[in-house]
């Protein structure tokens, strides 16, 4: 886990939370409506909102960001969090002590604790195939 994840209220704009991830090195940014944790917004998300639709920057970043939210607990183990993730589909687990936000476990963070660099990539296909099964699974033309 990586302690103390990034946050940000929902009222930040689209260029704030760019920034925040440019200044503090991160691909997420944990989204907060009334100081919970509420939403995740990666640096995807906003490449896709900002590039690809238009959006313009100046835009609350709340409506962009993914919801429901899913998150662990501090307590949990690594297998725990790991099926968690492949469950829902998740690359980046937020996790919480009680009602606060303590840090976040992301793939790389799995791939890093167990030091198997094969069940990382197993887990990666296993959140992109159930994320995009029509990528899979489609007939293959030739």
């Amino acid at each position: 886990m990586t302690h103390g994840a990034v946050s940000a209220p929902a009222e930040a704009t689209l260029r704030e939370v760019a920034e925040l991830m440019r200044d503090r090195n991160v691909g997420s940014v944990v989204i907060l409506d009334h100081d919970r944790p509420a939403a995740l917004i990666t640096d995807r998300d906003l490449a896709l909102a900002v590039g690809a639709d238009g959006v313009d920057r100046e835009e609350p970043v709340g409506p962009h960001a993914t919801r429901p939210l899913v998150t662990g607990e501090a307590g949990m183990d690594l297998e725990e969090a790991a099926a968690l993730m492949v469950q829902h589909r998740i690359r980046r687990l937020p996790v919480m002590d009680g009602d606060g936000l303590v840090g976040i476990v992301t793939l790389d963070d799995l791939a890093v604790r167990t030091g198997d660099l094969q069940l990382a990539h197993q887990m990666t296909a296993e959140v992109a195939k159930a994320a995009l099964p029509e990528f899979f699974f489609h007939q293959r033309g030739g």
